[in-house]
């Protein structure tokens, strides 16, 4: 214990249940007459004293916190921050390079809630870490960073942290700093089995090593049960070079060739498509009502959050997919308005002034009114001028009126569904929804894009570069699906248009059976046209 262990825990009381702990280790199995030898050698104290090895301090935070720093901290903020200094606690250790293995299971931790209760130390990590730089990190990323510094040359790091900075932004500069020295050994990946019980979290084993590697094994391990039994998992060796660049995509496997060949084609989704997020009002519980039913006089009856029934008029309403499942080859049915006081014009959104709201459309105006306070108190009182009756931010306005494929976030499997009715949604982040459209209409149909997008060919892409979820479900976010190889069309070449055509007729024939497997009532019909949407 005394000349191989250490160990650092900014917490006074983890840090004496540990020295407690390792005394036990010491003390297990053995009894009087095993102790009695070193009993008459040392009678003061049998067991070693930890306190030099098992120390409290903040593991991420040295001295060089106090640099260019006026003032000292005051005393509450000094034992918070609890500056831990690596070289004086353990000279030894790197007077020899550093630590031969670095071990932990780091805080998971994303930076915005830190900054409630911690907002120095966040502020120094990003100044002093290369991956708390940039954008909205977690802090175990800092813990990855500070492992690999304490590591001497020949050492080995082991964490089991999320794998979630594989893709995440967040995680780019670490993913850098790890391909830039070639630090990966081995990846036992848990996708989205569950490691620890009470909470969720998706995790992996990373293994990295202070030396440069070729190459790293890659292990999959989708039975956890048996992982934990030593059962062979999919796994393979994965050359060095796949790390390096962008986001960390590893398969391994049956697929692995596939997936490297659709991985180099030149044009993906994002660069042939327009993917934009819906709105973002800042009170969707005020601007979304549901519907009840259509009124004479160009009227429409809703219901507000509160159960309060309102007529209002339908010039100022947009239909709203709000919270419903979507499915693919079928248009989905709207059962919200959107309170939308704007005017379109030439792919422009102008807010509709007050009077004339008043003029044209006063029983909005009157619900409006009715719900001014919340409105004009959103995210701290960012609306309370003029313009409070409108939304905070205003992305992407006039995108909803075109055609376009919306896409469900959280789902199983892909599910695109095709919308030539100007549908506004709302969406962003993880969900519920994002738009797609063709970024130059050209020649190209957006029933291609649909079939392309519903393929199994596609879906397999996804599920290798996406974050599953528990339950079988995975991301169809933006930063997922505009990875997603596309096949344009040279509409110059007649065999290259006819595919497209191909392509478009399957397509429409599949809408217009969808739809009429929704109206079909005898199960005799139903049946039939399964068959029929099957062979399609």
């Amino acid at each position: 214990l005394l000349n191989n262990i250490y160990g650092v825990d900014i917490d006074s009381q983890a840090v004496e249940v540990t020295k407690l702990s390792l005394l036990l280790k010491v003390l297990e199995g053995e009894s009087r007459q095993t102790l009695s030898p070193q009993l008459a050698l040392l009678p003061d104290r049998v067991l070693p004293d930890l306190a030099a090895n098992i120390r409290c301090g903040n593991s991420l935070i040295g001295p060089d916190f106090y640099e260019g720093q006026m003032a000292l901290l005051d005393e509450e903020e000094a034992y918070r921050v609890n500056v831990f200094d690596w070289q004086a606690a353990f000279p030894h250790v790197f007077a020899e390079g550093g630590f031969d293995a670095v071990i932990g299971n780091p805080p998971y931790i994303r930076i915005q809630h830190m900054k409630e209760w911690a907002p120095i130390e966040v502020e120094f990590y990003k100044r002093r870490y290369r991956s708390a730089s940039k954008g909205n990190y977690d802090i175990y990323v800092v813990f990855v960073e500070k492992g690999l510094s304490l590591l001497r040359k020949e050492g080995l790091l082991g964490y089991i942290l999320p794998h979630k900075f594989f893709n995440a932004k967040y995680g780019a500069e670490l993913r850098q700093q790890i391909a830039a020295g070639r630090h990966l050994q081995h990846i036992v990946h848990f996708g989205d089995r569950q490691v620890f019980s009470g909470a969720t979290t998706y995790t992996c084993l990373l293994f990295l090593s202070g030396q440069p590697q070729l190459h790293f094994e890659f292990v999959k391990a989708d039975d956890l049960d048996g992982w934990r039994a030593g059962e062979e998992q999919l796994s393979g060796r994965v050359d060095a070079e796949q790390a390096e660049g962008g986001e960390w995509n590893f398969v391994v496997g049956r697929g692995a060739a596939l997936f490297e060949r659709l991985r180099e084609m030149p044009i993906r989704l994002g660069d042939a498509a327009d993917i934009f997020v819906g709105l973002q009002t800042s009170a969707d519980k005020l601007y979304v009502l549901e519907s009840v039913g259509h009124l004479p006089d160009g009227q429409v009856a809703v219901r507000d959050s509160l159960g309060r029934d309102w007529q209002l008029e339908r010039r100022y309403l947009k239909p709203f997919l709000y919270h419903s499942t979507i499915q693919s080859f079928a248009s989905p049915q709207p059962r919200h308005w959107l309170v939308f006081p704007y005017e379109l014009s030439n792919a422009r959104a102008e807010l509709v002034s007050s009077s004339e709201l008043q003029r044209n459309a006063p029983a909005t105006w009157e619900y409006l009114k009715s719900n001014e306070k919340q409105l004009r108190g959103r995210e701290s009182g960012k609306a309370n001028t003029s313009a409070w009756y409108g939304y905070i931010y205003r992305k992407n306005l006039a995108l909803f009126e075109d055609p376009k494929l919306i896409v469900q976030v959280i789902s199983e499997n892909g599910k695109y569904a095709p919308d030539f009715n100007s549908l506004y949604f709302t969406g962003g982040g993880n969900g519920p929804y994002y738009g797609i459209r063709w970024q130059r209409n050209e020649n190209h149909s957006l029933l291609y894009l649909q079939g392309l997008l519903d393929s199994k060919l596609l879906d397999f892409v996804l599920h290798r570069v996406s974050s599953p979820f528990r339950g079988g479900y995975w991301s169809y976010g933006k930063r997922f699906i505009e990875q997603l190889p596309i096949r344009t069309i040279d509409f110059d070449d007649r065999a290259d248009a006819a595919r497209h055509e191909r392509m478009v007729a399957l397509v429409q024939r599949m809408l217009d059976l969808h739809k009429r497997l929704a109206a079909a009532s005898l199960p005799q019909d139903k049946e039939l046209l399964q068959r029929r949407i099957d062979a399609t």
